[in-house]
């Protein structure tokens, strides 16, 4: 049903958008203009909040939510599952704090690609790759293909586990989940594809019996989340805490939510209620990640704990020290994460395809019409369930090397989310404030140290866990003098254009331009004005916009920190293979 504004009232119509909408702006698919087409109801696409009573505006809450519950679902995936379970079996409830740090760290890496999609109305790879240029496209890009491509891997391997825990042969599950997935996204129909995942979605209550009938302690979950490292802060630890951060805080979820917001229609008017979806799904995702600690740290019994292998041996393992049930619950959630994962990366691999080829890239359209779109999303699936079928000691320890790998990655993608969030070219009204510039600057250093830390403790395997925290100091340390330069040089900056728009405007002086800002409006109306602006505006086609250019020390910091993530990526891998060698 689609909302129409009539004077305060609302009528109930269905109402078809053609793909062939005319895009606008910088839109540059047509099937991303037209209509709100949810999986709980639709929005016209000129309707708005005003008149609207309580009951109207819950309603349009529920055709809205979709692209952030789904991606914080599909965080939750086998590999997350893996992680997690890994986390507890090994360590109990010790690791809760990670979660809770992650939290702030989720919101404000989702809300400004949130911003981006609703604003711009293309996805994350055309936005890198017309403001940047083809080399620092392919730099971003470049990983997200084969870190995703591996993730996929990782959730066949899910599949196969869950499946199997039932009697179900790999050579029959895998492809039979690659098929299933294909079918799904190649309908045609956007709400169609979010309804499915919804139904997925779901199946994630299977968490509350699961964590209920583990018999968990309340106190020792509430103590992890004081920080600690248990064992000593090493290599072995720093990987499995870097690996929850890959998981939990994943570079593809920024791809896939920018552009899921895009197929969906979604536009500025509508940020706010995409922040609630967001939200519920951050909720969502942190109940279900401490329901499988707490299955793997108080379901297993004592001769497992400290010996993880993999999710099928946990599930197993559950079977046989708390009874079949509850072993069933955990392959049931495994097999739901791993095909949401599944689904949610894909989709994010080939938007982003569609963006780096110009090709047609949306749910939208039927095979026929966005034939690239669903043959790079088939291919994936297909390579991805291939390589699933290598020996098992590998596959189990690839799936910790993935979420790793995508930890390591991260600050890369954190730091041109952060710039594009600058570009008031791109986001106009909408562009960071100054305490969101802060947060995210500590956000993309607090990952830069942590993967630090491991490239340390893999270089330098005695160091202890005392030297590991002074260098967690002295690294604070070193991004607060930072962070203080770059505030100091901003200020020069912001103040030259200032002396600069002083001269054009013939010799005025630069404190009087600055009250040329200032209205004698009220607080009230300035506000009402800003968000009429804010709610309206849209970036301008892309091609008229003038590309924002690096500064030497920009482009010297971008390309240290190139270097630094692919040595950071070799040690992660050498710490993989140390492990399958032993």
């Amino acid at each position: 049903m689609a909302f129409f504004s009539s004077g305060g009232t609302r009528r109930d119509t269905t109402t078809v958008t053609s793909p062939a909408a005319a895009p606008t702006g910088a839109v540059m698919d047509s099937a991303h203009v037209g209509d709100i087409v949810g999986a709980l109801g639709s929005i016209g696409r000129h309707d708005t909040l005003e008149g609207r009573t309580r009951r109207q505006k819950f309603k349009m809450l529920l055709a809205i939510i979709g692209p952030g519950l789904i991606v914080m679902v599909g965080d939750n995936d086998a590999g997350g599952i893996a992680t997690y379970a890994q986390a507890g079996q090994n360590y109990g409830m010790a690791l809760v704090w990670t979660l809770a740090l992650l939290i702030p760290v989720l919101y404000v890496n989702q809300e400004m690609v949130v911003r981006l999609g609703a604003v711009a109305g293309v996805g994350h790879a055309r936005l890198i790759f017309d403001r940047f240029g083809k080399f620092w496209g392919a730099f971003s890009v470049g990983d997200l293909f084969i870190v995703n491509a591996l993730t996929i891997v990782t959730e066949f391997i899910g599949v196969s586990m869950a499946l199997g825990y039932f009697g179900l042969p790999k050579a029959i599950s895998v492809p039979l989940a690659a098929v299933l997935l294909f079918a799904v996204v190649a309908g045609g129909s956007f709400r169609r594809w979010e309804r499915f995942l919804f139904g997925l979605i779901a199946v994630n209550i299977v968490m509350f019996p699961l964590a209920f009938m583990v018999h968990p302690s309340p106190s020792q979950a509430a103590h992890g989340l004081i920080p600690s490292f248990p064992g000593g802060l090493n290599s072995t630890l720093l990987l499995l805490i870097v690996a929850i951060v890959g998981t939990t805080v994943a570079p593809w979820q920024l791809f896939f939510q920018q552009s899921n917001i895009v197929d969906k229609r979604i536009t500025p008017r509508w940020i706010r209620y995409e922040r609630i979806d967001l939200w519920v799904g951050i909720v969502v995702v942190m109940a279900g990640a401490i329901a499988i600690m707490a299955a793997a740290a108080f379901g297993l019994g004592p001769d497992m704990m400290g010996n993880f292998t993999d999710a099928g041996a946990v599930a197993q393992g559950l079977s046989d020290n708390m009874g079949k049930t509850v072993g069933a619950l955990f392959a049931i959630l495994l097999l739901d994460a791993s095909l949401i994962g599944a689904n949610a990366v894909g989709l994010a691999t080939t938007y982003a395809l569609g963006d780096t080829l110009g090709k047609r890239h949306s749910l939208h359209w039927k095979i026929s019409e966005a034939p690239v779109f669903y043959a790079g999303y088939a291919a994936l699936l297909a390579v991805a369930a291939a390589v699933s079928f290598s020996p098992d000691h590998v596959l189990g320890l690839l799936t910790q090397g993935v979420q790793a790998l995508a930890g390591v990655l991260l600050p890369s993608a954190t730091v041109f989310l952060v710039l594009l969030c600058n570009d008031k070219a791109v986001l106009g009204p909408w562009v960071n404030t100054v305490r969101q510039n802060i947060v995210a600057g500590v956000i993309v250093w607090s990952l830069v140290l942590l993967s630090l830390a491991l490239t340390a403790a893999t270089f330098f395997p005695d160091l202890t866990t005392a030297q590991l925290e002074a260098g967690f100091g002295i690294g604070v340390g070193v991004g607060l003098l930072g962070g203080i330069g770059i505030a100091i040089a901003k200020r020069r900056a912001d103040r030259e254009v200032t002396e600069r728009t002083a001269s054009e405007l013939g010799g005025l002086d630069p404190d009087q331009v600055e009250e040329l800002d200032s209205t004698p409006l009220s607080r009230a109306e300035r506000k009402a004005i800003r968000e009429q602006d804010r709610d309206t505006w849209r970036t301008p086609a892309l091609d008229s916009l003038e590309r924002p250019t690096f500064s030497p020390l920009r482009i010297a910091g971008m390309i240290a920190l190139r270097g630094y993530l692919l040595l950071a990526v070799v040690l992660v891998a050498v710490k993989i293979v140390q492990s399958i060698t032993g």
